[in-house]
């Protein structure tokens, strides 16, 4: 029988555009400010769309996201619900984002009304922390599991995915409150580059530094192999912010590490690259059973 749910995140998340489509998954649409103009992102957006972001970025225009109310919540699911089908809505880290307490005010209404149902999964995850996610969530449901068990399956596995990070530009970090002004001035002078990791509890904080992009992204890869069992077809997910070299300089490390691995590069959506900037890269990757982020 086929599955009687669909599998809706947000914009903020990163997986592979024919996973997403192989797959059903459906996006929540988020918004966006660059200089003095605001979009609205319903769709993983094409390489061109998303250079001309970070051109934007590197040419001084400020960039600004928006949260998803319960009311937009309201209205893109109460359709779905009413016409039979349930909804597993995994989102954006309540550690980074007020969306999932605002999709859970949405699910309580929306509950009431329909026999259909809206289950809500935080993430504790970011970008392609949570595409990793989804993709679970759709082999789950591929193999015949109830909305409810796969929801419980997310929540129970969720910390198995680990995100590690790198900053070019510690002033986007510095304009969203991340770390003070006198550490991205002295920072930015000295080319430090913090390593940031997303925590247990779904909150982003920088935990090391390296001198150069060079030695941060190698930091990266050991992270990566210290907190890795390997093997063939090993998922990981490359995600950088318009810096390919970066990403296939990653790539390559990764694979000396790993030649087995499956390993996607994708370009981080405008979601979250307003707050990173451009330059920005990450390795995520899913640990072995039984392991849980630290």
């Amino acid at each position: 029988m086929p599955a009687d749910y669909e599998i809706y995140t947000d914009m903020s998340a990163d997986l592979p555009a024919e996973v997403a489509k192989r797959e059903g998954i459906a996006f929540v649409p988020m918004s966006f400010t660059i200089g003095q103009k605001s979009e609205t992102v319903e769709r993983p957006q094409s390489e061109s769309e998303l250079k001309a972001f970070y051109d934007a970025q590197r040419s001084g225009e400020s960039t600004h996201t928006t949260q998803i109310s319960p009311y937009m919540y309201t209205q893109l699911f109460e359709p779905v619900l009413a016409s039979g089908r349930s909804v597993l809505y995994i989102s954006l880290s309540s550690g980074l984002s007020s969306t999932y307490s605002s999709s859970l005010v949405a699910a309580e209404e929306l509950n009431e009304k329909f026999a259909s149902k809206l289950v809500c999964v935080d993430s504790l995850a970011a970008t392609a922390g949570m595409g990793m996610l989804i993709e679970l969530a759709a082999k789950n449901r591929a193999s015949g599991m109830s909305l409810e068990e796969n929801a419980k399956w997310l929540e129970e596995n969720r910390l198995r995915i680990y995100h590690w990070f790198m900053v070019e530009d510690l002033m986007f970090l510095k304009k969203g409150g991340r770390i003070p002004a006198t550490t991205a001035i002295v920072g930015s002078a000295f080319s430090i580059k913090p390593i940031l990791k997303v925590n247990p509890d779904g909150t982003l904080s920088a935990f090391g530094k390296k001198r150069g992009s060079r030695a941060a992204m190698n930091e990266l890869v050991e992270l990566y192999a210290a907190h890795s069992a390997g093997g063939d077809s090993e998922r990981i997910m490359i995600l950088h912010s318009d810096d390919p070299e970066k990403a296939e300089y990653l790539r390559q490390r990764l694979l000396e590490k790993n030649p087995g691995a499956d390993i996607s590069v994708m370009l981080l959506s405008p979601v979250i690259g307003a707050h990173v900037g451009p330059g920005m890269c990450a390795v995520v990757h899913l640990a072995p059973e039984g392991v849980s982020r630290d």
